[in-house]
């Protein structure tokens, strides 16, 4: 790349790369065949690169174009939040692009590095792309990525493909799919060159493909056969699409704002009742936003009994977002209010452990008054103690076992995991999306949810407050759909279903750690092998 054609290459293979990017993560079914080739431009622009250096750059620079491109919608929501300049938030967002988007640097080294190794090995020509591919997940695997997405989440728009996730999670998807692309860019160097065609790298692709539509197929008639037409679960859910909140706090008062929501909610849920007898009532993330339990006035005392009998009038269990606080700490949480074993109202919590960094929860350790002080905006609330399930009795004296999740929660497949392996019934989202409202962030969430049905093949009723709310099925099929920026309210079916196992849901995200443990072993090997061919070390 030391000529100007060189470069021009180069770019060209990165700006191919990113549109073809953002055009796989629209999730439209018909764009899902180009993960097959999306990453083919910049991995054969790596493959010209003279120098690691050479490489290491094209890494960064498709960092913080995939960045721009797909995540574009972030500074402007962040400034809102936070008030801060547009400018600013872009620029520091594309400056620490390279370090949320990792995978494109280390998989550029070790692209160089080993064609450098292997280069002179035809038999050898697999490392290579193998090696890549390995250190591109493993590396995604403890990445402190802001939005988990990764390669695989493309497929979600393909009903049959994406139910390769409750083998390995969207990162066996992605590996499969860097695999394919790899085979892509080895007939294309093989024709760009005139050489014959390369048989081996079609028929990869081939066998990658069919096994992956093979699959999905049966692993979806399989959870079609294991849902049953009677629903076991009635759930009324209201979006009742209240946003900025603190501003109105501001303009009104607090007290206003609190009595016009649950005011809102009250009547939404009463229209619902009268529709349908309702299992559950489910309101979204923070809804009452304010301490439930542990009043910090006389007002919120009383509000908080009135909510008590509400419910206890209703005869109708209750799930909504509040604040749950213990002496000094704070936490964002779930409360669940129903009949106890004797009928009397009973109440449990459920405290939110996985928070968005700064704006929710920053770390102890640098938890300073410099920093609120220059970061006014920045959370106060706590962990809370980790994966929990929620026993949460119904009327009529059944027990529902309850993985709650709390908005950022959805997005961790070791989290979701390890509470349906305590034995859960249903995943149970509460969220509040209204700062990205208008933006392709509340769809986004929605797919990461489903990837965790379909992960532990376990049904998930998703409430939020602006949209999109939905039940989402074991094959990560979305319906009773309210979408972005609606006030509705809707009943969710849930239908009774026999419990299908998958490996994503017994082991989490496993595949992460195995990839990055195989792309060392590997790599050690060439490194090895390389020292050997010099003379360097002994044979």
């Amino acid at each position: 790349m030391t000529s100007v054609k060189g470069w021009a290459g180069a770019l060209l293979g990165v700006a191919a790369t990113t549109v073809l990017f953002a055009a796989f993560g629209q999730l439209q079914p018909g764009w899902v065949w180009l993960g097959a080739v999306a990453m083919a431009p910049w991995l054969a622009a790596v493959d010209r690169a003279p120098s690691a250096r050479g490489a290491m750059g094209l890494g960064v620079l498709l960092s913080v174009t995939f960045t721009a491109a797909v995540f574009g919608w972030f500074p402007g929501a962040i400034a809102a939040y936070s008030r801060a300049p547009v400018w600013l938030c872009w620029g520091v967002f594309l400056l620490i692009a390279p370090v949320l988007e990792l995978q494109f640097l280390t998989a550029a080294w070790v692209r160089w590095y080993s064609r450098r190794q292997v280069e002179e090995a035809p038999r050898l020509a697999w490392v290579p792309p193998v090696l890549t591919a390995l250190a591109y997940v493993g590396t995604e695997w403890f990445t402190p990525k802001l939005f988990a997405e990764t390669l695989g989440h493309g497929l979600y728009a393909s009903e049959t493909l994406r139910q390769g996730a409750d083998v390995a999670g969207a990162p066996g998807l992605t590996l499969v799919l860097l695999l394919v692309n790899e085979c892509v860019v080895s007939v294309a160097q093989g024709l760009a060159s005139r050489r014959a065609l390369r048989l081996g790298p079609v028929v990869l692709a081939a066998v990658l493909a069919v096994s992956g539509w093979g699959y999905g197929r049966v692993r979806l008639g399989q959870v079609r056969a294991a849902v049953r037409s009677a629903p076991s679960l009635v759930v009324g859910a209201v979006q009742a699409n209240i946003t900025n909140i603190e501003k109105l706090a501001a303009e009104q008062g607090t007290y206003e704002v609190v009595r016009n929501i649950l005011d809102t909610h009250y009547a939404m849920s009463d229209a619902l009742l009268r529709s349908a007898p309702l299992d559950l009532l489910v309101w979204p993330e923070t809804v009452y936003p304010t301490t439930f339990g542990t009043p910090k006035s006389e007002d919120g005392g009383a509000l908080d009994d009135e909510i008590r009998a509400w419910v206890a009038e209703r005869g109708v269990p209750l799930v909504f977002g509040t604040y749950d606080l213990d002496g000094e700490r704070e936490f964002n949480a779930a409360m669940f209010l129903g009949p106890s074993a004797t009928g009397e109202l009973a109440q449990a919590a459920y405290r939110k452990t996985m928070l968005f960094p700064l704006t929710e929860w920053v770390p102890d350790a640098v938890d300073t008054p410099a920093l609120r002080a220059w970061l006014p905006w920045t959370g106060r609330w706590k962990r809370g103690p980790g994966p929990r399930l929620v026993d949460f009795r119904l009327n009529g004296g059944r027990v529902l076992k309850v993985a709650p999740l709390i908005c950022y929660e959805a997005l961790f497949p070791n989290y979701v995991a390890a509470e349906v392996r305590q034995g859960a019934d249903l995943l149970l989202t509460l969220s509040n999306d209204s700062w990205f409202s208008g933006t392709p962030a509340p769809r986004l969430h929605l797919m990461h949810a489903a990837f965790r049905s379909i992960e532990t093949r376990t049904a998930q009723v998703r409430v939020t407050n602006s949209g999109i709310s939905a039940f989402i099925d074991p094959a990560g099929k979305w319906t009773s759909e309210l979408e972005d920026n609606q006030r509705a309210s809707t009943v969710m079916r849930v239908p009774a279903a026999d419990r299908l196992s998958s490996l994503a849901g017994a082991w989490g995200d496993w595949l992460g750690p195995v990839t990055l443990v195989l792309a060392m072993v590997l790599g050690v090997w060439i490194r090895r092998r390389g020292l050997e061919r010099s003379g360097r070390v002994p044979v």
